[in-house]
């Protein structure tokens, strides 16, 4: 367990520079969360930095903006993905209970419109032969691309010959978003749009012998579906409350996802994966990275203090999948020795990188699911902002030079 993650009364109080008696007052106000701990109790340390956030931020309200721009407090409501007690949600409903019973498409029923279809859900009923001539074209384009590059060049061609995606009301979006989500699986495996599910299209291309796949693909789909504000996230709303057509919103994201800070995390867990099992040693490899003051690509969130459950749930569905694949052995082992290490568990690229291994999926297969799922939440933010109909503009504090005053 991180010694970071909890702290005594005393290193609590010292940190909001409060007496103790006060410090018990948060905890009766449930401000801070406490646990036995012994004779005495420790408290969470990531409840005592939230608090201490929002006094400082109450002295002074100029840097409530500014720290909300890095994992800091709410700057616009969204109805769609809560983050709470450790745990993620889709409207209202736990992602993981999702991932286990629902197919991505169901899930992007539920995010595009608020409905949980059983079966398949009526936004998806309808042709996609619309694009199936840009389709081909584009994977003539993008044959030797990575999985984001492809995805950028089929939307750019489709969204020419698409005019009915300028209709920007909640429905004509949703119908949009599902043209767009079997674009992007067709890309992936280098065919034409169909009017199978997004898992069983990719199922059949990247493992066609194996049908099992499809539920274990299915659920890394709905897992990633969304989640908040991240930077391709908020990047999709910008570009939608500028009232650019959902593919623009989408191929904004995927711009964003492909930064290395971003989607890029999965290529630093495939190389750390691939430099561990190469050599042997786990626990060596691990250390002389923290010698060189180096991180443990895949572990560690700071939203998820207690460990990303999307990541633990995708290494359960793997190993259950695939019990005897060696990326399942070799997960068991690296999350190991990072737990003791670094106190750190498994984040959701971690687990998309072993399901990815273990499966035998293409090169950058891991992304390619990512941005394949991320695409419903993409468009799931795109309408929320065309509803809002109000465009992303903040300001700047101007930190250079002054005009001169003559």
């Amino acid at each position: 367990m991180s010694r970071e993650r909890y702290l005594s009364g005393r290193e609590a109080a010292a940190e909001l520079g409060v007496k103790l008696p006060t410090l018990y007052a948060y905890v009766s106000r449930g401000l801070i969360r406490s646990e036995p701990a012994g004779r005495n109790r420790r408290y969470r340390a990531e409840d005592v930095r939230k608090l201490k956030e929002r006094k400082e931020q109450r002295r002074d309200p100029s840097r409530l903006t500014e720290n909300a721009l890095h994992w800091g407090m709410p700057v616009m409501e969204s109805a769609i993905t809560l983050m709470a007690d450790g745990q993620l949600y889709y409207r209202g409903r736990n992602a993981v209970a999702l991932s286990k019973s629902h197919s991505l498409e169901q899930v992007a029923e539920l995010i595009w419109t608020g409905r949980l279809a059983e079966g398949k859900p009526a936004i998806f009923n309808s042709t996609s032969d619309v694009l199936a001539p840009r389709s081909q074209v584009a994977n003539e384009a993008s044959r030797d691309l990575a999985a984001v590059e492809a995805f950028e060049i089929s939307l750019r061609l489709a969204a020419a010959e698409d005019p009915a995606a300028y209709d920007l009301r909640p429905v004509a979006v949703a119908r949009t978003g599902t043209r767009i989500l079997r674009l992007l699986a067709a890309t992936a495996v280098g065919g034409q749009p169909a009017e199978t599910g997004v898992a069983r299209t990719l199922q059949q291309s990247w493992v066609p012998d194996e049908p099992q796949a499809a539920m274990l693909l299915d659920a890394a789909l709905v897992l990633c579906a969304d989640h908040e504000l991240n930077v391709s996230s908020f990047t999709a709303r910008c570009v939608a409350s500028a009232g650019a057509t959902p593919y623009a919103a989408t191929i904004a994201g995927l711009c964003a996802l492909g930064g290395v800070k971003h989607g890029g995390n999965t290529e630093r867990v495939e190389a750390f994966l691939k430099e561990v099992g190469a050599a042997g040693h786990v626990r060596d490899i691990m250390a002389a990275r923290l010698r060189r003051g180096e991180p443990i690509p895949g572990f560690g969130h700071p939203l998820y203090p207690e460990g990303d459950p999307r990541g633990k749930a995708l290494l359960e569905a793997t190993a259950t999948t695939y019990p005897e694949a060696s990326a399942v052995e070799l997960a068991s082992t690296v999350v190991e020795e990072a737990s003791d290490l670094i106190g750190e568990h498994p984040t959701v690229d971690f687990g998309l990188v072993i399901l990815s291994l273990a499966m035998g999926l293409p090169a950058s297969g891991a992304l390619a699911l990512f941005a394949l799922s991320r695409t419903v939440g993409w468009v799931g933010h795109a309408i929320e902002q065309y509803q809002s109909d109000r465009m992303i503009r903040p300001r700047a504090r101007y930190t250079g030079e002054h005009p001169l005053v003559s």
